[in-house]
């Protein structure tokens, strides 16, 4: 299946397919927040609350519309680029911790212009030895969602600098960036994205996410026609998706944008499992910074 486009100079004809999300049914008066548990929750608590209403979207291959330079952080809230990591075994965690975050950084100072990049942590996942129960290595996330909210990104930066920096810090733009790398040619539950320029203010939901120590706060999201989605069919190691998950600036500049696993049609039962790892970074600008 394809669709044409003409939102860009020229009409752009992209091949698409037709999967289900799962977004959030708008709640009840009363309801409460959507809650997540990132740890087994007490007997006879939920992991999750929050009804899902899974929805039928077309999703875009983003790979002609990247090659024409038509995403950005600050537009289209992700962005698509080739990097090859020197970390051959991600399952070595020392690892990541002294490669991949170093180059990672770098590679989010080159992407975005910013000063000071500070990575505060990273997520193993595999749709086949992964689950929510495992730290140490997840399953895909299957809903729509994004990873901050507009309260807990400050949040992030007086969790991580020491108390002076990060009051400086909070006076001048930063953002949060997701950096998602696949393990292996992915073949099933690739990530789609949503076009920020798409999402209203009134499709986010706040949803309560609880670790052993805090409770932090994540969007879910409810349905709108209007959502533009987008996939890079077969990711590769060597290529990287950034996705902006919250960004101070107010003047019409992606602020957060939309993402989940899914489900490809014919996606066979026997493809290899997806393997990924997600890293998140909290980047800062200059003071007088143009960016």
């Amino acid at each position: 299946m394809s669709a044409v486009l003409n939102c860009w100079p020229g009409a752009v004809t992209l091949p698409s397919v037709q999967a289900e999300l799962n977004y959030l049914r708008p709640g009840e008066p009363g309801e409460g927040r959507p809650v997540s548990y990132t740890f087994e929750p007490p007997p006879g608590v939920p992991w999750t609350t929050g009804e899902m209403a899974p929805s039928r979207v077309s999703i875009h291959d983003g790979r002609p519309l990247a090659a024409l330079g038509e995403f950005s952080l600050d537009r289209s809230g992700f962005a698509y680029r080739r990097h090859r990591s020197a970390v051959t075994d991600f399952s070595d965690d020392a690892a990541i911790r002294a490669t991949y975050y170093a180059e990672s950084e770098a590679l989010l100072r080159e992407a975005t212009g910013a000063e000071k990049v500070v990575v505060f942590d990273h997520t193993l996942r595999d749709s086949a030895l992964g689950s929510r129960a495992t730290s140490a290595l997840r399953e895909p996330v299957r809903r729509v969602h994004n990873d901050q909210t507009f309260v807990s990104g400050p949040r992030r930066v007086r969790d991580h600098l020491p108390p002076e920096e990060a009051a400086e810090r909070l006076a001048h733009r930063f953002a949060i960036i997701n950096l998602w790398r696949p393990l292996a040619t992915v073949e099933q539950w690739p990530l789609a994205l949503c076009d920020a320029r798409t999402i209203a203010p009134g499709d986010l939901v706040p949803s309560d996410l609880v670790y052993r120590d805090k409770v932090g706060e994540t969007y879910g999201f409810l349905h709108n026609p209007g959502h533009r989605w987008y996939w890079f069919p077969r990711l590769r190691p060597d290529e990287v998706l950034f996705l902006k998950i919250y960004d101070s600036r107010e003047d019409g500049t992606a602020r957060l944008t939309a993402h989940t696993a899914f489900e490809q049609p014919g996606q066979s039962p026997d493809a290899a499992p997806r393997r990924s790892i997600e890293l998140r970074a909290l980047v800062f600008w200059p003071a007088d910074s143009r960016h």
